[in-house]
């Protein structure tokens, strides 16, 4: 049995309403509607979590200075920053908690777009929703991955330039570099390889909520903040 299998009551219940949706709609159609509607749910959990990544930010300067003011010193230097995080009355782990509370979500979503149903039976301009990119035949088909493919490298490509940025930013504000910091940007382009191991539905779903993650994320940092190099989950 799957661990995810304990996500089978919400996932049958999600099921439920994309389905009901699909009766009004196409089923693909569906698909990113319900997609939307459970990031628009979510999206408080993202605005907190990023004010907790610009506070880290904002704070960032201060932490690099106590660092280096107690870098041998290790116990004097947790007990500065504990302060310095009490007097801001920010938590060192702002933001992370958000994050990992969609994670259940983001599960849901991936079962029931890969698990086969009913609903993959459906299609997308004639490609069926349970199609893997390896059963692929035909212009026509071969035309839906390429476009699915070419969108969700577009939004890479956006990732990838703000997750740079984001870097240079942090290696300006702490110049000794984190290991595996350069890689970092280079994961933006992870959910493309993903796409390539699940269906068309699946697939579908990750371009939906990959163009919502990076318009959100461009909205809630348009104050000139510098957007955070970890990746948003999809």
């Amino acid at each position: 049995m799957s661990v995810l299998a304990v996500l089978d009551p919400a996932v049958a219940l999600a099921h439920a309403v994309v389905a009901a949706v699909a009766h009004l709609v196409p089923t693909a159609l569906a698909i990113v509607l319900f997609t939307v509607a459970v990031r628009l749910a979510l999206h408080p959990l993202a605005r907190a979590a990023a004010r907790g990544e610009k506070a880290r930010a904002r704070l960032a300067p201060k932490v690099t200075a106590l660092r280096r003011k107690h870098k041998d010193r290790p116990e004097r230097l947790r007990e500065a920053l504990a302060e310095m995080y009490r007097k801001e009355q920010v938590s060192p782990f702002a933001g992370c908690l958000p994050v990992l509370v969609q994670i259940p979500f983001f599960s849901v979503m991936y079962r029931l777009f890969t698990t086969p149903n009913d609903l993959l039976d459906h299609t997308l301009f004639g490609v069926p929703l349970g199609l893997h990119v390896t059963g692929a035949h035909g212009a026509g088909q071969w035309a839906v991955f390429g476009v699915l493919f070419a969108g969700l490298a577009a939004v890479g490509v956006v990732n990838f330039r703000r997750a740079r940025r984001a870097a240079a930013a942090a290696t300006t504000a702490q110049p000794a570099p984190q290991p595996g910091a350069g890689l970092l940007p280079y994961l933006s382009f992870g959910s493309v390889l993903f796409a390539a191991l699940v269906p068309v539905a699946a697939a579908l779903y990750l371009l939906t909520a990959g163009v919502w993650s990076a318009a959100e994320r461009g909205w809630l940092y348009r104050d000139g903040a510098p957007v955070p190099a970890t990746l948003p989950i999809a």
